[in-house]
């Protein structure tokens, strides 16, 4: 069984890469965010790999983390999910979250991945919830709290850019969105964000 793959990434694809080693190219399957993760091609790279072996195909599951691919064999435990909805799974959403979303028992959020009901969200959460707990620190988990304050924080950033380009004094600008943000609405997207502000400024 292949555990672990280090070469030359020779081609890559949302679908698949190919990672050359010693003149041998290994098609592997990866995550989204493993995908993201990827040097440019001619680098090289090293993945921890999950093989998928059955009678009609031999599968490579190639993971940047040991963390997702311990998440990838995790959720394979799991009753009505194969390696595919596996992969799909922590395509739609970040590891971390995914941790953090079972123990929290967030309907919602697993919901949000596509592909996935509340069926089977519901089955996520009963079937791994106290196995994660087991394999996961809840550091890991607490991870996802700080990729979402820096992903808002870079909103924020945008929007104020977005308002003194408009000729608003950055003083100002801050202002009707730190008051936008203190009224409740903190998952306004940047272009709802710079809305509401211009109907302050407006005023």
């Amino acid at each position: 069984m292949i555990a672990s793959v280090r070469g030359i990434l020779s081609y890559k694809s949302p679908s698949y890469i190919i990672v050359d080693v010693g003149g041998i190219g290994y098609q592997i399957f990866t995550s989204a965010s493993s995908y993201q993760g990827l040097p440019e091609i001619g680098e090289t790279v090293t993945l921890s790999i999950y093989t998928y072996v059955r009678e009609d195909a031999l599968n490579l599951y190639g993971f940047l983390s040991r963390e997702e691919k311990d998440l990838f064999m995790l959720l394979l435990n799991v009753s009505g999910v194969g390696p595919k909805l596996s992969l799909n799974i922590l395509s739609g959403i970040s590891g971390p979250d995914l941790v953090s979303s079972i123990r929290g028992d967030d309907i919602v959020k697993l919901t949000s991945i596509p592909g996935i009901g509340k069926k089977m969200a519901s089955r996520l959460i009963f079937e791994l919830k106290e196995k994660i707990g087991d394999l996961f620190s809840v550091g890991y988990a607490a991870t996802a709290n700080e990729t979402r304050k820096e992903e808002r924080d870079k909103v924020i950033t945008d929007v104020l850019s977005a308002l003194m380009n408009l000729g608003y004094p950055r003083q100002l600008a801050m202002d009707s969105i730190k008051r936008i943000i203190r009224d409740g609405s903190k998952d306004l997207s940047a272009e709802e964000l710079i809305k509401e502000s211009l109907k302050i400024l407006a005023k």
